[in-house]
């Protein structure tokens, strides 16, 4: 059974910075892509940054220029570094990672972005 857990939500005023940090465990070989969504209120999920296992990370343009993914083979870990928050960017923030093909999801954080 595979297991994400998310930390590092929270409220912040705009052009602050949070951190969101993810760590899966459980029944592991290989992890594809590691990834964050977000889902704001009447809206559907949408990608914010993925990274595979080598190559380049991929982001949203929304949040190109602020967002930096960072991830650790070893441990199985994914971070979203986010700078110069805007209130746009509110919503609740998944962990995702692939494997096997299979989406595996964490049970989200939100991120509030308010002055």
């Amino acid at each position: 059974q595979v297991q994400l857990v998310e930390s590092g939500g929270g409220l912040v005023q705009p052009g602050g910075s949070l951190r969101l940090s993810c760590e899966v465990s459980g029944s592991i070989f290989s992890i594809n892509d590691m990834g964050w969504y977000r889902q704001a209120p009447g809206k559907e999920r949408e990608l914010v940054a993925s990274q595979a296992r080598i190559g380049r990370p991929l982001y949203a343009d929304s949040v190109k220029g602020r967002f930096t993914i960072s991830r650790d083979n070893a441990k199985n870990t994914v971070n979203l570094q986010m700078n110069s928050l805007k209130p746009e960017d509110t919503a609740v923030y998944y962990c995702n990672a692939v494997i096997n093909f299979s989406h595996y999801w964490g049970q989200g954080t939100q991120v509030t972005v308010s002055s």
